[in-house]
């Protein structure tokens, strides 16, 4: 790989948030840092938020006009000060945010900040909680100054109704958009309209991307194994798991859906290696449930997703989450898969190993039927009905590599998906295989 890649690396090793059009005016994502007493968030439309503090117990109520939630959310615990922040859906055009203090501690409604990144990503800065001081009381406060983060901080400030450029995510100091194949992408799309499409494109040599929607959130579907898989090998280069331990099938973790595992008795032992493989190779959800529980469990995946940037991904359930309350992006599937191009993420060995898996996925109707002879693919696929998506990396016969990611709403099972992805597949391959697309030797 050249030296251009080097706009890769700010990405790979810092946290960053996506604003990320899911649905219609939904909140996409939110974070709150503990450590930093922030709270970001991400909608797929322009909100401006109406917040306030109220008394008897101290909460900071965020309340987003004309945003919906699109998943219910759990109240989540944090510390001695802060006792929980609850998320819900306030009426029917107001998702609020509540961050509830334990009894006894207060806000100065004068340090609370409200910092604008751009018409749909918000960060709520708060001040240290302070302990009220006998019978001290304060009438609620409307929080109405707003802070216009300046361009360069964490991310571009994009202006109402432009369409985000997920490169600028990325920290993409070189490389430009393929607007020669754009055309030929936006036509597909008019003529499958029954298809609801995102998808993002990278070129690991020149860093040359196609953005198609690639920030849009969708159900993730089996892709979410992927992420789970370099967790797991993450783990096995820190000494946390080894491949010679053995796991046992446990009732509460069988899953119905893609697999076989589930078709044995409970309290079968299976080895980890053996477990890993059937989670990516066949996609068994019962696999993939295991290998979640020897991970730490659901939130602690989570956590690890957001250290390495990944602000879309996020698991909900157990597998099979056959309702695609698990998410992700386009670009989120290639920024995973350009880290771990390029052993950011592990070991060269362990690096080889998930690819050597990715490479053998059983399910090869999508990215895979596009590509032309002697291309090779590492993916994983998703399909749970009503939305499809794969995510990959080629590696061409000119010696290119590039990253692929897409995800298909789609009418239920409607076989048309696989020629649209097809289609697409095919376009960008096409485009790259151009002779002058091809890499010198002396930069491979």
């Amino acid at each position: 790989m050249t030296l251009k890649l080097r706009w890769l690396l700010p990405a790979a090793l810092s946290l960053f948030s996506i604003a990320l059009p899911a649905k219609a005016d939904t909140l996409t994502s939110w974070h709150f840092d503990p450590r930093g007493n922030q709270l970001n968030l991400t909608t797929d439309s322009g909100v401006q938020p109406e917040v306030k503090l109220i008394a008897n117990p101290t909460r900071l109520v965020i309340d987003l006009p004309g945003i919906v939630l699109e998943y219910p959310e759990s109240p989540q615990s944090y510390n001695s000060a802060i006792q929980q922040i609850r998320v819900g859906q306030f009426d029917s055009g107001t998702t609020r945010l509540v961050i509830q203090l334990t009894p006894g501690y207060k806000l100065d409604p004068q340090k609370v900040r409200v910092i604008r990144e751009s018409a749909t990503r918000w960060s709520f800065q708060l001040p240290n909680p302070e302990e009220i001081a006998g019978n001290e009381s304060f009438i609620p406060t409307a929080i109405t100054s707003v802070e216009q983060q300046a361009a360069g901080q964490v991310t571009p400030t994009v202006s109402p109704g432009n369409q985000r450029n997920s490169s600028n995510d990325l920290v993409m100091s070189t490389g430009s958009e393929m607007t020669a194949i754009k055309p030929q992408i936006e036509s597909a799309i008019e003529q499958y309209r029954s298809l609801s499409a995102g998808m993002f494109f990278l070129d690991l040599d020149t860093g040359n991307y196609l953005d198609i929607k690639g920030d849009r959130v969708f159900p993730a579907a089996s892709t979410i194994k992927l992420p789970i898989l370099i967790a797991f090998y993450q783990d096995v280069d820190a000494g946390k798991v080894s491949l010679d331990e053995t796991l046992v099938m446990k009732p509460d973790l069988v899953a119905s859906g893609s697999g076989t595992m589930q078709d044995e008795p409970n309290g079968t032992r299976f080895s980890i290696r053996e477990t890993v493989d059937k989670m990516i190779t066949i996609s068994d959800n019962t696999a993939t449930n295991m290998i979640i529980e020897r991970l730490g469990g659901i939130a602690k995946l989570n956590e690890r997703f957001r250290s390495w940037g990944l602000t879309d991904t996020r698991i909900r359930n157990w597998l099979g989450d056959f309702q695609g309350t698990n998410t992700t992006s386009s670009v989120d599937m290639v920024k995973l898969l350009a880290m771990l191009s390029r052993d950011k993420l592990v070991s060269e060995s362990s690096r080889e190993q998930a690819l050597e898996l990715l490479r053998h996925t059983t399910t090869r109707t999508l990215l895979p039927s596009g590509l032309g002879p002697g291309a090779v693919i590492a993916d994983k696929t998703g399909d749970i009905g009503f939305v499809v998506g794969d995510a990959g990396i080629i590696d061409m016969p000119n010696g290119k590599r590039y990253l692929a990611a897409i995800f298909v709403k789609r009418p239920y099972n409607d076989p048309i998906v696989r020629d649209f992805v097809r289609r697409i597949s095919r376009i960008v391959y096409n485009y790259l295989d151009q002779p002058a697309a091809k890499v010198p030797d002396n930069l491979r």
